[in-house]
């Protein structure tokens, strides 16, 4: 995501003058300097995001949440048919309706894996859309905000040991 920094205000902690003992020229460090810490502030104004690069970003943020819905529907579909809920379900349902009406029924014609796994690619392809074309249009309305208000201000604090 690319940003503009329209404007930029660095600030150091106010250092004040040192006295070298004699020996020490100007590149050696005193063990006390090296103990104190100078932080460095930088404040930043956040003006535009690129909607070409959110949107490529939430492209791909995207697909990857779509696999991970998919294979997980996968693994709690298998190891419910590995852990026998499908029989069980089957049975209650015998047990409930009787001998003479369950004797063809299965559970899985109704919510089988190939059902469920196509559901849910269907599923996740939509939400590849959606969550695209929400994270572009977010980045446009931000830009539009932006414009009108300033930006989001930003302070970046550097700790260097010197």
């Amino acid at each position: 995501m690319a940003n503009d920094a329209t404007s930029t205000r660095t600030t150091t902690a106010p250092r004040p003058p040192q006295k070298r003992p004699p020996g020490q020229g100007a590149g050696s460090t005193s063990p006390t300097q090296l103990r104190k810490r100078r932080v460095r502030r930088a404040q930043l104004r956040l003006t535009r995001i690129d909607p070409w690069s959110v949107m490529k970003t939430a492209f791909l943020l995207s697909i990857a949440f779509a696999v991970v819905t998919v294979v997980s529907v996968f693994i709690v579909w298998s190891v419910l048919g590995a852990a026998g809920v499908w029989d069980s379900i089957n049975s209650t349902i015998a047990d409930v309706l009787g001998s003479e009406g369950s004797g063809d029924f299965d559970v899985q014609n109704y919510v089988g894996m190939s059902r469920v796994l196509g559901l849910t690619m269907l599923i996740s392809a939509v939400n590849v859309i959606l969550i695209t074309a929400m994270a572009t249009l977010g980045a446009f309305l931000y830009n539009l905000a932006a414009a009108l208000l300033g930006g989001i201000e930003v302070t970046l604090a550097e700790e260097s040991d010197r």
